[in-house]
């Protein structure tokens, strides 16, 4: 492993993102999400708090799954209203030198072609700070707001994602060589065509002759992220992520799905210790004990019991309201997000767990587990997770924004700082985001990626 743990602040160009009703706390600002100087000023504290990244997640559709109408989700803020997380990122990259931007996009209902081009011109943009956060989008409202009459199965969806990322990855690797921009004014020639390839791509979703629009940018394919929890998922993400995103809510579940992951890789061809897993976590930080358990009190105050459930509801494609509080959540397999089922009912087999109990322990962060007290506890508990369960690093969670990513900036990172276990802000490796994962010297794919085979 690396000397130090990667952070990432995750995060929603939304409302709100994990924690329901989270925007009634005091002095919470969520509703500044569509004023850029909110944006800029989130990327300057990420920044200064040697944070890798910003991880954008985003939604297509409107949560409608609870009470089969998109009301409750509507008038209590759950990711809505909502904007375009990639479309902050220019000026997010102005007022910094360092941070990069995991950007959540939908195979589903995109063109690979339109991607790559979006991604490249962010990758030059940024001089290289930019990550994909692969998804196959879950909603049927999403389905329906874009031409469909009904959702793909979630097997055709990964289908389409895995013949996606292909096409990509022609158009990102193959299709120009490293020099065929030459720039020659003498003899008038911009870019050499020689060098200049068609994909030709001809599959059961896409046909993309090619060649790519773009000139090859720093990374050339942008940092790839993965957060597939079923079984079809973790193949997606053992042969095409960099960073995997594990959203276990137990020490046991996590371990798990690490090695299962990790094994995964290895029978694709892949060095699995280079693979970087992060973890979501909720840190609530005082400058004392007290301190710390008087805002989590108040923000448990705050949880929206109803919202927490409409978002629940979207998640697993099961409508919560049908059931009964204290019934017990059975394991189902759902076209939605298997993963959230999976972390209550497979991460923790000997417990049973309620409606009730899922609400409660999701209202702050969903699936993340809540790390409470001094930046001293807090830095013990992410040394904990880092050196003995094995993870590289966390996404995260605010609870009010941005007070918590303050909070963690201000007071437990100059704790895992004189721990070693944190970056000073200026002491970034390399150029790019790939290099600050993977080590500075190549922006580039390992060689081991499917990509460059």
């Amino acid at each position: 492993m690396s000397d130090r743990m990667h952070l990432n602040l995750f995060t929603m160009n939304s409302v709100e993102h994990v924690s329901p009703g989270s925007w009634r706390n005091p002095g919470d600002q969520s509703h500044r999400y569509t004023d850029q100087d909110y944006w800029t000023e989130v990327a300057r504290t990420a920044e200064r708090g040697g944070f890798d990244a910003v991880f954008f997640a985003d939604v297509r559709g409107i949560y409608d799954v609870y009470g089969d109408d998109r009301d409750t989700a509507i008038e209590k803020g759950v990711q809505t209203p909502a904007n375009d997380p990639q479309l902050v990122i220019p000026a997010m990259a102005e007022v910094t030198d360092d941070l990069g931007f995991a950007v959540t996009r939908s195979t589903t209902y995109t063109h690979p072609y339109q991607l790559a081009r979006e991604f490249s011109t962010l990758d030059h943009l940024t001089d290289g700070r930019v990550a994909f956060n692969v998804v196959t989008s879950y909603l049927q409202s999403a389905a329906e707001n874009l031409g469909l009459h009904e959702r793909m199965d979630k097997q055709t969806r990964y289908d389409r994602a895995d013949e996606f990322l292909d096409v990509c990855f022609k158009l990102w690797e193959d299709s120009w060589e490293d020099d065929a921009v030459e720039i020659d004014r003498e003899t008038g020639r911009y870019s050499d065509p020689e060098k200049v390839h068609a994909i030709d791509h001809e599959g059961e979703f896409f046909d993309v002759p090619g060649p790519h629009g773009c000139e090859p940018s720093p990374q050339r394919t942008p940092v790839i992220y993965q957060a597939g929890s079923s079984d079809r998922g973790r193949d997606f993400a053992a042969h095409n992520a960099e960073a995997v995103f594990a959203s276990q809510p137990t020490e046991e579940g996590v371990r798990e799905y690490v090695e299962d992951v990790k094994s995964r890789a290895a029978d694709a061809g892949r060095d699995p210790e280079a693979l970087r897993f992060f973890i979501g976590v909720v840190p609530i930080v005082g400058e004392t004990e007290a301190i710390a358990e008087a805002k989590y009190e108040s923000y448990k105050d705050n949880v929206d019991v109803e919202a927490t459930l409409a978002l629940l509801s979207g998640f697993l494609d099961m409508d919560l309201s049908e059931l009964d509080p204290d019934q017990k959540v059975e394991h189902i397999e759902t076209d939605a997000i298997q993963g959230t089922m999976n972390a209550f009912t497979k991460a923790q087999p000997d417990r049973e767990w309620t409606v009730r109990e899922v609400a409660e322990f999701c209202g702050l962060g969903t699936t993340s587990p809540k790390i409470v007290g001094t930046p001293e506890q807090v830095a013990d508990e992410l040394e904990y997770w880092y050196d003995d369960v094995g993870v590289h690093g966390f996404n995260v969670k605010e609870v009010v924004r941005p007070d918590s990513l303050q909070d963690f900036v201000d007071l437990v990172v100059p704790e895992l700082q004189e721990r070693g276990l944190a970056r000073d802000p200026d002491d970034y490796e390399g150029d790019t985001l790939r290099e600050r994962l993977q080590g500075a010297g190549n922006p580039n794919l390992r060689d081991d990626h499917p990509a460059k085979q």
